[in-house]
């Protein structure tokens, strides 16, 4: 396993955001590296943990619970023979592209080292937007993206450092829970039901993903 594509992103004007200056980093490139990750503070006013990378909105995205977002290169050729198109690595706005990798198969709280110093831990599963939607130019993307069920993750940095495309990594830590990445985003999506067996992830969930089952529970009770 590892880190096949370190990506970063610049801010852009695009029509498809309702952020206030209307621009959007989710256009990310690869990088050679060595690039810094650490914690960037709470949502809404951290932005990416990954130095040098935008994150525009963040109302709805980056902060310490979404520090870094990950996809596995092994999905997007999935997504290229069945939209017809190259996806080059960072396409889906994601700051690490792995190898080898099951990212939506990961546990909430697994915890994978990158390299020698940096260690994150998978909090939630990435929820596509309308801003997602415009930068691919694929109609109905929100719903086939939610379909298809394999989000990506989105980490928090346990221990900062650098890491660079190239850089091994290895799962340190796996829970033993049922709540995969692509678990909670059904429970988060399409299977409201699920919401209550989220809980067992514990802490390491995203505090979002906590409160809407515990928000679920407490209708149903």
């Amino acid at each position: 396993m590892k880190l096949l594509s370190l990506n970063l992103g610049r801010p852009e004007v695009t029509e498809h955001t309702d952020q206030p200056e209307r621009v959007t980093g989710i256009d990310k490139r690869p990088v050679g590296g060595p690039v810094r990750v650490a914690a960037p503070g709470p949502k809404g006013v951290g932005a990416s943990g990954v130095a040098g990378d935008a994150v525009c909105h963040t109302k709805h995205h980056g902060g310490d619970h979404q520090a870094v977002y990950a996809f596995a290169r092994e999905d997007l050729d999935d997504w290229e023979r069945e939209l017809g198109r190259t996806l080059t690595s960072g396409t889906f706005g994601e700051n690490l592209t792995t190898e080898g990798l099951d990212v939506s198969g990961a546990k909430i709280g697994e915890r994978w080292r990158i390299g020698s110093e940096v260690v994150l831990e998978v909090t939630s599963g990435r929820i596509p937007c309308n801003t997602f939607q415009g930068h691919l130019g694929e109609k109905g993307w929100v719903r086939r993206f939610t379909r298809k069920g394999a989000p990506g993750a989105y980490l928090r940095v346990i221990e900062p450092g650098e890491i660079r495309a190239g850089d091994p990594i290895e799962i340190v830590h796996r829970p033993d829970h049922e709540v995969t990445v692509a678990f909670q985003f059904r429970a988060v999506t399409t299977e409201r039901e699920l919401l209550p067996r989220l809980l067992a992830a514990g802490d390491a969930l995203h505090p979002e993903a906590i409160e809407r089952a515990r928000a679920y529970m407490a209708r149903q009770s």
